[in-house]
């Protein structure tokens, strides 16, 4: 082959990976069903991620994949319900301690990287504390930010259980920024790695820890919301803080002309804390019962955006049912890579996003939830109108004091806010669901 045709086999190897779009996924922490302005929040400043949804499509019946964080994130980076990618619990906060997305599980960002995209895991991780359980075992090129569940947002210490440890780290080294605000360090990372990487395609997960406690919003923002009433005042300021750092890296794209070849996805993990840590609360459900750690629609129901201008539809809203392990189906079918050749329990939304008349991928197809192992795990299965509780808890009262729930049937159409259970009416539907869970139990 000549070196002239060997250029213009390489310039269109080039173009064909510029023209591939970037992808941010952009995962919150605790923040709760209701809890942005484009969800119906009065007393929130969310104008930045707002703008994001009035940018694309956002859906109203989106589930994650846990309703606590480790089983969450690794449902969504894999597509496979939580339980089945062998993250059935939180992973660790402590080097040496138990708990880790499994090496062999493949995640978006092999999928990325095997298609040419520069990748970049920035904030939270918590699916893994060693060197084979890193982000840098699991395809991200470049990795930033904290192992495990939650920090100090400005010392970088995890405090909540076992010694008081210093956690952040890039690329495997331990850094220190002591004093300087966790969401500003996320932004010049991300900013960094965009920099490096606009003339290639990319993929970033950015797994912010925000509003997960502690709550620690910017003075401006503190005093902004001082005549909220008490926790909703610290939570509204971290949101604020949560949502102007969101500004900035979408500014960024703005400024490098990359805006409209980029993806942007946004969801919680989970619903709100109401853990003494979190003062009991601070976060809404919104008309839902439960919250964080419950299987309750608080608890899994949540705020779900993806927008991608000049591709997707603009400010639309999808009542379909959707859930975080379809995140990485959808990606691959809209930017054109391979999917990994391991079974998915998540289904493409791309045509859901695109048409508000087709039906939801899940119409025939059972949601599963479970956190745990064995006879005491708490599992949960929708099937249509209809969802099962098997066993979990309402988390929903502001005492610390969650409320045990076994064998609870809701019909989710007629009653969202799930209060009226009618195990006893139908103990057909109860066979049939029970069913439905045992057989997704026996699926590898």
């Amino acid at each position: 082959m000549s070196f002239r045709l060997s250029l213009v086999f390489w310039f269109a190897f080039v173009a064909g990976l510029s023209a591939q779009p970037n992808v941010i996924f952009i995962m919150a922490d605790d923040q709760g069903s209701v809890d942005l302005g484009c969800y119906g929040a009065k007393d929130l400043h969310t104008p930045h991620t707002d703008r994001l949804a009035a940018s694309g499509v956002r859906f109203t019946q989106f589930y994650s994949a846990a309703p606590v964080c480790s089983p969450s994130r690794a449902g969504a980076l894999t597509g496979r319900w939580p339980v089945r990618a062998g993250v059935p619990g939180n992973c660790a906060s402590q080097k040496g301690a138990k708990g880790a997305l499994p090496p062999e599980e493949v995640t978006m960002a092999e999928m990325f990287k095997a298609a040419g995209y520069a990748t970049a895991h920035i904030g939270k991780w918590h699916i893994g504390y060693t060197p084979e359980t890193s982000p840098q075992a699991q395809g991200f090129d470049h990795s930033f930010g904290h192992m495990g569940g939650c920090i100090d947002n400005y010392s970088h210490f995890f405090y909540w259980s076992g010694p008081n440890i210093h956690d952040l780290w890039r690329n495997g080294t331990e850094v220190f920024h002591d004093g300087s605000f966790f969401p500003d360090l996320m932004v010049q990372e991300a900013t960094q790695f965009i920099e490096q990487s606009k003339d290639r395609p990319f993929f970033i997960y950015y797994a912010l820890n925000t509003p997960h406690y502690p709550y620690q919003g910017d003075a401006k923002w503190l005093e902004h919301f001082k005549d909220m009433p008490h926790p909703r005042k610290l939570y509204a300021a971290f949101i604020a803080a949560q949502d102007e750092r969101l500004g900035e890296l979408f500014a960024k794209l703005d400024a490098l002309g990359l805006r409209e070849n980029t993806i942007i996805i946004f969801q919680s993990d989970n619903g709100h804390s109401t853990e003494e840590r979190a003062h009991y609360g601070g976060g809404s459900a919104g008309p839902y019962r439960g919250a964080k750690f419950s299987l309750l629609e608080g608890g899994i129901r949540l705020p779900a955006i993806i927008s991608w201008p000049g591709h997707l539809p603009k400010n639309e809203t999808r009542d379909r049912l959707a859930h975080a392990c379809d995140w990485l189906p959808t990606l691959a079918e809209l930017t054109g890579v391979k999917p990994p050749q391991t079974h998915l329990d998540g289904r493409s939304l791309a045509a859901v996003i695109r048409d508000a008349k087709a039906p939801s991928p899940h119409e025939n197809h059972a949601l599963h939830w479970q956190v745990g192992n064995g006879p005491k795990a708490d599992w949960a299965v929708r099937d249509g109108d209809w969802k099962l509780i098997g066993s979990s808890r309402d988390t929903s009262s502001n005492d610390g004091k969650p409320v045990r729930l076994e064998n609870q049937l809701f019909n989710l159409r007629t009653d969202p806010a799930e209060q009226t259970n009618l195990a006893a009416q139908h103990p057909d539907i109860i066979t049939r669901l029970n069913k439905l869970h045992a057989e997704h139990l026996q699926k590898p």
